[in-house]
């Protein structure tokens, strides 16, 4: 396995693990102490954040068959974009600081990026 997709298994595994327990604590810790609504902000990041942190273990793959720096960038863009959107969105649930809700449409644009680099890699023929 080369360095990329070692960093990239790495980064996906870690995520994967962290979304997990962010989870369980959404459901558990959290269900009392928070609104539905903000509980539902909770479930979004997490969702968001295990599909994303899924993505790299694609982005892995690619990197493995070849490390195009499209690939790349498009796991690099996965990572901005969980620690934007969902982790605004954390923010948000456990602070209630407002300021942070301006932050997540950042980490969706992220997340349309990475896959469109992913998209653009495949057809040019970098990621596969």
């Amino acid at each position: 396995m080369n360095d990329s997709a070692r960093l990239f298994v790495t980064l996906g595994a870690a995520g994967m693990a962290l979304a997990v327990v962010l989870g369980a604590f959404g459901a558990h810790g959290l269900k009392s102490r928070v609104t539905p609504d903000q509980l539902g902000v909770w479930h979004t990041a997490v969702q968001y954040h295990l599909v994303h942190a899924l993505g790299l273990f694609v982005v892995a793959a690619l990197c493995h068959v070849s490390p195009a720096a499209g690939v790349r960038l498009a796991g690099w863009m996965m990572v901005a974009g969980v620690v934007l959107f969902s982790g605004s969105l954390y923010g948000l649930v456990i602070s209630g600081a407002r300021w942070l809700g301006p932050i997540t449409p950042l980490g969706g644009i992220a997340f349309v990026i990475a896959w469109l680099l992913l998209a653009w890699s495949a057809w040019r023929g970098h990621g596969t």
